[in-house]
């Protein structure tokens, strides 16, 4: 029998930040999984992913915009600050469907900021408040459970949603640069349209990550109102 959410002694709201869990873990696997299964097939013309960026960015008309590598492996980021595309260990230098797909993605943010895309324009303002968000949201809330203080608990609510408000609204940006990305990868003839469904496959799995972190940061905010209300009864 349940007391206020725990049974045998166990806050059965973990559960939550379990499921998040495991599924952000699965999520991860398939990307990785399909990543490194495109990555053993060479495109067909041989343009590594810095190759197919210039190509890309070029086709644009931006020509702003550097490309840099960067040290890792699926660390790959545009930088719309510097106007910088950084493609990864895995990327830069290899000329594989996966490769050249995740390059093509960051070139997708590279054209959104040119054109303007509204949804990035937000997200980039809203990078103070998550990050705000994400530092003290957790501090705050536990703070307001130790003391029993109501303000507390949900000023670190609302600092959470903060943050969950970010990660919402890079998911069309996400989308969009995939789109982006094959259109210019068929479209300049890059790739054929045979290769464009294994980049495809990719740049999906990469988009779900996004997803599942939006999902597990959904159950984390069902997780705080539910113990934010205990203290309500």
């Amino acid at each position: 029998m349940g007391y206020y959410g725990y049974y045998w002694g166990i806050d059965w709201t973990y559960l939550l930040i379990i499921a998040g869990f495991v599924l952000s873990l699965i999520v991860q696997g398939v990307m990785k999984s399909t990543f490194s299964r495109y990555s053993q097939i060479r495109s067909m013309s041989g343009l590594t992913g810095a190759m197919a960026a210039q190509k890309i960015l070029e086709s644009e008309g931006i020509y702003d915009v550097r490309i840099e590598h960067i040290s890792g492996s699926l660390t790959d980021h545009y930088d719309p600050r510097s106007k910088v595309v950084r493609l990864s260990d895995t990327v830069y230098g290899s000329a594989s469907l996966a490769a050249v797909g995740v390059a093509a993605h960051e070139c997708g943010h590279a054209i959104q900021d040119a054109r303007n895309y509204a949804p990035l324009s937000i997200r980039s303002s809203l990078v103070p408040v998550a990050n705000f968000g994400s530092q003290l949201s957790w501090p705050l809330f536990l703070f307001g459970l130790i003391l029993s203080y109501k303000p507390l608990l949900y000023i670190g609510i609302i600092l959470f949603c903060g943050a969950l408000l970010f990660q919402i609204v890079t998911l069309p940006v996400e989308f969009n640069a995939s789109h982006r990305a094959l259109v210019k990868l068929e479209g300049t003839g890059i790739m054929l349209p045979e290769e464009v469904r294994g980049s495809r496959r990719v740049l999906r799995a990469a988009a779900m990550t996004y997803v599942a972190a939006v999902c597990a940061s959904l159950l984390q905010l069902l997780r705080l109102l539910l113990l934010a209300g205990r203290r309500d009864d």
